[in-house]
């Protein structure tokens, strides 16, 4: 194993755009970081004030400013809190930014839009007594506290470091009491991850804009969850389905009762019906009581059988099945999934209590729960439930030998902060979600839930036929919560006995084909990139917006299908980087970013045995992959200058429509969203979606540019009351949405009126 040391290449500058004829400052030079040990070319020397002035506080650093205030409220008089507002140094934009050869050493800049806040971070600092680094706790947090212990001009081996895994008051206390070092293999493992991407973004990219078309890019892990998606695809279309027949009955008792059966042997052999023929024959068969024969056994209960079943709760949430439960039950995306529990890790002004945070961190692998939650939890259940509702021993879930097992699982902050108590402060989706995790937590800690399954034997002749149901014997824990996949089929069966004489009142023989796999949903995507080791918590939610914002592959019905491009994309790279682009290798280099984080392996050596892989795979796709051409697809729509089929295309902003008579004909259109609604200044066009060079969404006129109205909030196809102009509607993360008028001058365009969600 390679033992070089990871070198971090700092480039502090002023972040200012250089002039034409401006000299560089000799000061703007760059300096290698070795073992942890700064040396930093700072303008601005950073060094404490001596004496601190008398108000001299203790400055803590957070990534969020939604969470700044209310540490600062729980640490008092003596603590100034400040925001990082996320990373405040990167790769460089437009440089890649990696020497290979100096053991893959990254080099860092200023962010440019970050430039006032760092100068802000720095005055503070100097006139601070102590600096407390309280970023995320996660690698990623521990990277930015890494980055700020470097521009403060900070020892990285200083006792600096807190976190807070959930925004209370007795866990920030708590976190500030045993300060430690950065976590200096946590932010290789970071950076690793950074550069790997790096190197795949980089030289894979390019190659892609000279093959396919300009604009295209390929991520090390992205990629493969397209490949995944298409390679379903694939055997969807490879599927060739295979006719089967059922035979189901229905039977009345002597006293009225009903069954519902299906046809489950035939001869005491498992009934397989492979024709409609022989369904036919078997229906006709079992009506002999309609016929009027006399000659027939009648038809009897032979068996009942009953059993007890006892089904447990769902572990509390990680980050993947949070994501897969709300797919399931709330339609969130796991993009908005996660957004909206970053909200409510972060924080929410709840009443006389203040801002405080309502869950633990939301990303996480892990089931475990501290045992003064758990004691908190069986208490909240005894008293609100009953004693009956609590095992004897309270739930300890196993966490998977994978999982990192960093942070707690997914939970309420506090059971005293119960959906209704706090429903009043949350907007309906932040309510939604929060619902969900406080009652998948609690049902964690509660009693199985007991049930008695019955299964019902009839025999007719040579068939046999089955009814199954079951009776709900007690609760448990589905008084609270019950999973999304429950089996709705069974129904309850009536009380009845061995023996019992039925009559066969229908018979209805069902024509089936046996179905392909289904295509991947993002919960079942999530699901399967959890279990095949691609990604972690943090990664999953950018890998399902990442995919469908390339146009790789389109949402339908919640399902995933690949487009044109993703799948002439997959098929290049698993032709040619068949070793990189795969499960297994991603998956590999997962758990060798974990060996990082857990010192079993260095960043240097992870990096090169990867590019020892990759660059003969790019230097064989250089020399040997052929051009392609991604066909148009067909719009429906003609081409208004030369009388052409318009056709979809892609490009480096997204799909977009061509006249199919290039290059003859170079006319090119956005795609619109027509809302149906009549301009209000022409009279003549309708209203449509657009987007602006930047990509901000505004609403304007079809008959642009002879009509220039233009809306930046999306309008509703009704009048203000006060002046007949048209609303608009405005959505907000915290409360409702509501209508304003778009009229500037009416005094309703300021005062806005709640939308009936009826």
């Amino acid at each position: 194993m390679l033992e070089f040391p990871i070198k971090r290449t700092i480039i502090i500058d002023d972040t200012k755009k250089k002039g034409r004829g401006r000299k560089k400052k000799k000061d703007d030079g760059e300096k290698t970081i070795i073992n942890g040990t700064v040396n930093l070319p700072q303008k601005k020397v950073l060094k404490k004030m001596d004496p601190l002035p008398k108000n001299a506080k203790n400055l803590v650093i957070v990534e969020s400013p939604a969470k700044a205030k209310t540490i600062e409220r729980f640490l008092g008089t003596e603590y100034k809190v400040m925001a990082s507002r996320g990373h405040l140094r990167d790769l460089p934009r437009n440089q890649f930014g990696v020497n290979i050869a100096d053991h893959f050493a990254p080099t860092y800049t200023n962010m440019f839009d970050k430039r006032k806040l760092i100068e802000e971070l720095q005055d503070e600092f100097i006139r601070s007594k102590k600096v407390y680094l309280a970023t995320d706790p996660d690698r990623e947090g521990e990277a930015i506290s890494w980055h700020l212990a470097h521009l403060l001009d900070m020892n990285p081996e200083e006792k600096c470091r807190v976190m807070f895994h959930e925004i209370t008051k007795k866990a920030v206390l708590a976190g500030m009491e045993e300060p430690g070092v950065i976590d200096l293999q946590k932010v290789d493992a970071q950076q690793a991850r950074r550069v790997l991407d790096r190197i795949v973004g980089y030289k894979l990219s390019p190659l892609l804009w000279k093959k396919v078309c300009k604009g295209l890019s390929a991520g090390r892990v992205q990629s493969v969850a397209v490949r995944l998606i298409c390679e379903r695809e694939e055997e969807i279309k490879a599927f060739v389905p295979e006719e089967y027949w059922t035979v189901s009955g229905t039977y009345r008792t002597e006293n009225g009762m009903m069954l519902t059966t299906e046809l489950t042997k035939i001869d005491g052999e498992k009934a397989k019906i492979d024709s409609g023929d022989t369904a036919k024959q078997i229906a006709f068969d079992l009506q002999w009581e309609e016929r009027g024969e006399k000659n027939h056994e009648p038809d009897c209960i032979t068996k009942v059988e009953k059993r007890k079943r006892r089904r447990q709760p769902q572990p509390p949430f990680t980050t993947s099945t949070m994501q897969q439960e709300c797919v399931s039950k709330l339609n969130f995306g796991a993009k908005k999934t996660m957004m909206l529990a970053q909200q409510l890790y972060e924080g929410l002004d709840i009443g006389e209590q203040g801002h405080i945070g309502l869950i633990t961190y939301m990303r996480t692998d892990s089931t475990r729960i501290n045992d003064d939650m758990i004691q908190s939890a069986r208490e909240f259940i005894v008293s609100t439930y009953g004693k009956e509702y609590v095992p004897e021993k309270a739930r300890i879930y196993k966490t998977k030998q994978t999982s990192q097992d960093a942070h707690e699982a997914i939970r309420p902050t506090s059971l005293e902060l119960t959906p209704a108590k706090v429903s009043d402060f949350l907007s309906k989706d932040q309510l939604r979600l929060y619902t969900l995790i406080w009652n998948r937590f609690l049902a964690s800690q509660m009693e199985s839930a007991e049930t008695e399954h019955m299964t019902i034997a009839i025999i007719s002749g040579i068939y046999e036929l089955r009814a199954a149901g079951y009776k709900v014997l007690f609760k448990g824990f589905t008084e609270l919560y019950e999973d999304a996949k429950k089996d709705k089929t069974l129904t309850e069966l009536p009380h009845i006995s061995p023996n019992t004489i039925v009559h066969n009142t229908a018979v209805d023989p069902g024509q089936h084909f046996t179905q392909p796999p289904a295509r991947y949903t993002e919960a079942s995507l999530i699901k399967t990139l959890e279990e095949k080791g691609i990604g972690r918590p943090s990664t999953y939610a950018p890998i399902m917006d990442t995919i469908q914002n390339r146009n790789y592959v389109e949402k339908k019905d919640k399902q995933f299908i690949p487009t044109e491009l993703g799948t002439i994309i997959v098929d290049l790279l698993k032709k040619y980087f068949e070793q990189i682009i795969n499960v297994g290798f991603t998956a590999h280099m997962e758990e060798e970013l974990d060996s990082i984080e857990q010192g079993k392996d260095t960043y240097a050596h992870v990096l090169t045995e990867f590019y020892e892989i990759f660059k003969p795979e790019m230097d064989v796709a250089e020399e040997n992959m052929e051009k392609v051409t991604v066909a148009g697809q067909e719009s429906g729509q003609i081409c208004e200058l030369c009388g052409s089929p318009m056709v979809y295309k892609f490009g480096r902003f997204g799909k977009f429509l061509a006249c199919s008579n290039f290059p003859d004909c170079r006319n090119t259109k956005a795609i619109v969203e027509d809302l149906g609604i009549t301009c209000p200044k022409c009279g003549k066009g309708t209203l449509i979606k657009r987007k602006s060079k930047r990509g901000r969404i505004f609403y304007g006129c079809s008959e642009y540019p002879e009509c220039d109205f233009v809306l930046w909030n999306q309008p509703v196809n009704k009048k203000c009351s006060k002046c007949g102009s048209i609303m608009t509607i405005k959505h907000y993360k915290k409360g409702p949405d509501k209508l304003f008028c778009s009229n500037a001058e009416c005094e309703n365009h300021k005062k806005g009126e709640v939308v009936n969600e009826e």
